[in-house]
């Protein structure tokens, strides 16, 4: 998740360079589409920090 938030926001964001460049889309516009995005990246990793057993749970199945 946090590689995932990183490829998201400057000063690297590659992900946005590479969509802007690709669709001739404005950097500025790509960022501002990706917030949405980033803010769910960012919950989805404080419940994971806050409760990890959600990262368990499906090998946990497995194991049974």
């Amino acid at each position: 998740k946090t590689v995932e938030i990183g490829l998201l926001t400057p000063p690297l964001g590659l992900n946005a360079y590479v969509a802007a460049a690709q669709t001739k889309v404005p950097l500025g516009t790509i960022f501002r589409g990706i917030v949405p995005f980033l803010f769910m990246e960012i919950v989805i990793l404080i419940l994971l920090l806050a409760f990890p057993q959600i990262t368990l749970f499906l090998p946990d199945l497995m194991s049974r």
